[in-house]
């Protein structure tokens, strides 16, 4: 009585599709398993290449119930595109459609609720240069103000002037949004930027005076930081050893 319905879509769509949607599930599995999930609440989407189409959780299955089936596939406005069981929720995707018109580099977006960015978004200097996973984050950081719930179709313009070119965003108040080009390039970026949260939090509670890195040196790491999150040290070859890590979790995710 409490199992999902979930009908296998595999060899039903194409390969390109299947691939994504495997990832993406792994995505979700993952995000449970480091306790960054909030119920049923917060999303990844994930474009299908060469496509306008996402995909994104239906709304109602806890992230570690995510399977590539049960990914829903939508259009930029959110309308369901396939003849599934699962409905989403369209506030949901108000954040996700706003990066995905205007940043077509995007291959990903994640959105979450974690307990260190919803912090350190929520103190007026942001996100500190105190560690090295800050760096990587600070390289690229925008920020965007509280609006209440994002159920405001104006809100989106404004979302993404501030994120700009940016992969990197706090959300007041909020939470936090990465995106790239790849699942596996969004999921390092918020790993990078979780931890920089908990570390600030971590020292900040400390109550000793802490040391912060120079500009010059935050100015040059701009492009290391290019390096680490893309190409072979970035989700080509982090990815697959999560991925891995997705299928001793929870092997029932390629479903």
């Amino acid at each position: 009585m409490f199992d999902l319905p979930v009908r296998s879509l595999k060899g039903q769509v194409s390969d390109v599709e299947w691939q994504t949607r495997v990832d993406l599930a792994a995505c979700y599995q993952l995000v449970a398993h480091f306790g960054w999930d909030d119920l049923i609440y917060t999303h990844i989407s994930a474009r299908i290449p060469d496509t306008d189409h996402y995909l994104l959780n239906a709304f109602g299955v806890a992230f570690d119930e995510v399977c590539a089936s049960n990914l829903v596939k939508i259009d930029i406005d959110g309308k369901i595109l396939d003849d599934g069981p699962f409905q989403i929720n369209p506030a949901g995707f108000t954040i996700h459609s706003a990066i995905h018109e205007v940043r077509h580099d995007a291959g990903c977006v994640l959105h979450l609720h974690t307990i260190p960015t919803i912090a350190v978004a929520s103190q007026p200097q942001g996100l500190l240069p105190l560690s090295q996973y800050s760096m990587f984050s600070i390289a690229s950081m925008s920020y965007h103000e509280y609006e209440g719930l994002a159920v405001n179709p104006a809100e989106k313009k404004r979302l993404q002037d501030n994120l700009g070119a940016n992969n990197h965003l706090l959300l007041r108040n909020h939470g936090a949004l990465t995106l790239g080009t790849t699942i596996g390039d969004a999921f390092m970026r918020m790993y990078d930027l979780n931890r920089a949260c908990e570390i600030q939090l971590s020292m900040q509670a400390s109550g000793v005076d802490n040391l912060t890195v120079g500009k010059p040196i935050i100015d040059n790491i701009t492009a290391q930081a290019k390096i680490v999150h893309t190409g072979t040290t970035g989700g080509q070859k982090a990815w697959p050893a999560m991925l891995r890590k997705a299928y001793r979790i929870n092997p029932d995710f390629v479903k």
